[in-house]
């Protein structure tokens, strides 16, 4: 039996195209793989990273960089499962904020990182420059000074585009560019608070990543890996670009990615990043992948056709082997309320066909797109599932009991304990910081931990409030003398002080208890409280129904989500809706530098996302509430990207059925009610 014969015996050669193979097989040097939508990327790495281990890598020595840790998990049980013997578990695997977790939490020192660090998440952030905001009286000058989440917002996007305040604020947000200094000052409160407090932001991760490859550490950093794997190349940002070009001075980097696919610019990322690799790597081997094994020719032919007009990126014609499918429909629709009524027929026609209602998908520029369609869904008693909402452990319920473990694993804490200080009746803001440093302060002289000086405080509170502070220093008590204990019992104990607020503090306190409940089950894998928390504020779970699976649904569930939320998903049946100019391209991105482009690739996006049948719709009339109170209605043209594929539709017309067209005929414009108010004062 010859070499190429025993390769193809292996588990992980199966079923691979030749570009494929080329990219699992390709040694020597720079690779960079251009995988276009639905063309097997995800297969393509699994496959080279057990190809790796099977030819001798030790799999310790194997880093796989991903954009969710969920996405990493299941790149690696999908390995482990080709090599047939449990190596998988020894890769280094997760995302670039978690790896770095775990590359300071054994080389801190290096970097002048304290040891026992906690990490601040996007609400803790805002909450701090909140604070800071606060103190310096920004708000209270007799002018309109920018909320926390703004200047968290500019902080981040000068942080990870790494350029000057100056020209973020000039180019990005404009109307702050008049509070350059006392902005520039709040950056130096946020950073010297943070480092007196012994906590890091998440773009802190990153940064520190980069510091520690200029650090006495770097030699160990760059030589703890051979090869270094970076999935979805085109989502980073300049900061991750650096790291990988620090760790691959002597390990071989490999990089897949889709530059039609890039679509996270707000969020700094720089598809520039993957259109440089070549320049910045010397050597590089670039292969694409252009066999798309998801959709229909006719559903490809339509985004090919609009990812064509693109000024820049790399040539690649997707293309398929599937049998031929239905045309991709373009729908105008009288006004947003007949877009909602054809979307729903046509959801319940292709169930009846065998679709189902999980296999089909709503997608939309903008979360408030859907809010008409959710109406209609309701009264057709659809049941649907919308991603694109409020994350999970953004709920304060949740932040309470996390700031409560937050203060055990790092009682210099200052936002955790000014949390969860403010859930006693009777302590507001500024009792809650006087309590903090007052445990300080009687902890250096009993020398003993903050936590043990806060539960020996004599605090005055009402009288309904003393059993509920008695409870937490309990609660605090005995989650940190004991160390042993496991996290989800840490979380259970907690929850028992929660019972005593949140009947309090919450309308819906049995709902919320039950979120506690399913937060100390997701707890139970976890060894230790710093590696749950690391993991909940690096990888957050979206919604309860990550900790506790799917939804619980009577029949069966749509999909409805945001464009952004659906990258990565396929769906046998897909609606695009609101595709006129204005939602799509949004108005909003047109002002910024390749806006317009990036715009185009969402747009491709979420063409991709479809298997089998594609409709976009087109609703011709809008309504809406302007500033001051007037209402208008408002026309839009058909999406400007929708043109260069409009022979490959199959175009149709939606009329308002007749109840909408009866209703309709009884809109006026006459205010009724406010003229008869205006007789009376006028």
């Amino acid at each position: 039996m010859f070499a190429s014969d025993l390769i193809r015996d292996k588990p992980w050669a199966e079923g691979l195209n030749q570009e494929q193979s080329a990219a699992v097989h390709h040694d020597g040097g720079p690779l960079l793989v251009v995988a276009g939508a639905g063309s097997g990327k995800t297969r393509t790495l699994v496959a080279r990273v057990a190809r790796l281990i099977d030819t001798g890598v030790p799999a310790e020595r194997i880093l796989l960089l991903t954009f969710t840790r969920r996405a990493s998990s299941e790149m690696l049980r999908r390995v482990d499962h080709l090599v047939n013997r449990q190596t998988a578990g020894r890769v280094w695997g997760g995302t670039f904020h978690g790896i770095s977790h775990r590359l300071l939490r054994r080389f801190s020192p290096a970097v002048g990182l304290a040891e026992g660090f906690t990490i601040l998440d996007q609400a803790d952030s805002e909450a701090m420059f909140g604070m800071l905001r606060a103190e310096r009286g920004l708000g209270e000058k007799g002018m309109r000074f920018p909320k926390k989440e703004t200047i968290a917002a500019i902080y981040s996007r000068v942080v990870n585009q790494q350029a000057k305040l100056d020209e973020i604020t000039s180019k990005h947000f404009p109307w702050c560019s008049e509070h350059v200094d006392p902005i520039r000052q709040l950056f130096r409160d946020y950073t010297a608070r943070k480092r007196e407090h012994n906590v890091i932001d998440y773009d802190d991760l990153l940064l520190y990543w980069r510091a520690l490859l200029e650090s006495p550490a770097a030699d160990a950093v760059k030589g703890m890996f051979d090869h270094v794997l970076v999935d979805e190349y085109q989502d980073t940002n300049r900061i991750q670009a650096d790291i990988l070009a620090g760790m691959c001075t002597t390990a071989q980097p490999t990089v897949v990615g889709d530059d039609a696919q890039a679509i996270y610019g707000f969020r700094a990322a720089e598809v520039e990043n993957m259109w440089e690799f070549e320049s910045r790597f010397t050597g590089t081997k670039r292969i694409t992948l252009d066999q798309n094994y998801r959709s229909t020719p006719q559903v490809l032919a339509v985004a090919n056709a609009v990812i064509a007009e693109a000024e820049t990126g790399y040539e690649k014609n997707l293309w398929s082997v599937r049998q031929d499918g239905a045309k991709p429909g373009l729908v105008t629709c009288h006004d947003e309320p007949t877009q909602a009524e054809y979307v729903c027929e046509q959801v319940l026609a292709r169930r009846e066909e065998g679709v189902a209602l999980r296999d089909q998908a709503v997608l939309f520029r903008t979360s408030h797109h859907s809010a008409g369609l959710e109406v209609e869904l309701g009264r057709r008693n659809i049941p649907f599932v919308k991603f694109g909402g409020l994350k999970f452990l953004e709920a304060a319920h949740i932040k309470d009991l996390t700031s409560m473990l937050r203060i055990a694993s790092n009682p210099d804490d200052e936002l955790a304990w000014n949390r969860v200080l403010q859930l006693i009746p009777g302590i507001g803001p500024a009792t809650a910081r006087r309590l903090q440093r007052k445990s300080v302060a009687k902890a250096e002289v009993d020398n003993c931990s903050v936590i043990e000086a806060f539960c020996e405080l004599e605090i005055p509170v009402p009288a309904e409030a003393r059993p509920i502070l008695s409870e937490l220093q309990a609660a605090l008590r005995d989650v940190v003398v004991e160390p042993e204990m496991p996290p989800a019992a840490q979380i259970d104990r907690l929850g028992q002080f929660c019972e005593l607020v949140f009947d309090r503090r919450y309308e819906d306190s049995v709902v919320r208890l039950g979120d506690i409940a399913q937060l100390g089950k997701m707890a139970s894998p976890h060894r230790n409280r710093t590696t749950f928390l690391a993991d909940m504020a690096l990888d957050p779970p979206n919604s309860t129904s990550d900790l506790a699976g799917p939804p619980h649904l009577d029949d069966d569930y749509l999909i409805l989500s945001t464009i952004h939320s659906a990258k990565g998903g396929e769906w046998r049946a897909v609606y695009v809706i609101h595709a006129s100019d204005g939602n799509i391209p949004s108005d909003m991105s047109l002002g910024e530098p390749g806006g317009l482009d990036e715009e185009r690739r969402l747009f491709y996006v979420a063409l991709t996302r479809a298997k089998d049948h594609l409709s976009v719709t087109v609703p011709q009339r809008f309504y809406h509430r302007r500033f001051g109170g007037d209402s208008a209605h408002s026309y839009a043209p058909p999406s400007r990207f929708v043109e260069p594929a409009r022979g490959l539709f199959e175009e149709a017309t939606a009329a308002p059925s007749v109840e909408s067209a009866a209703a309709m005929t009884l809109v006026t414009d006459q205010d009724v009610v406010g003229d008869f108010l205006e007789s009376l004062w006028g």
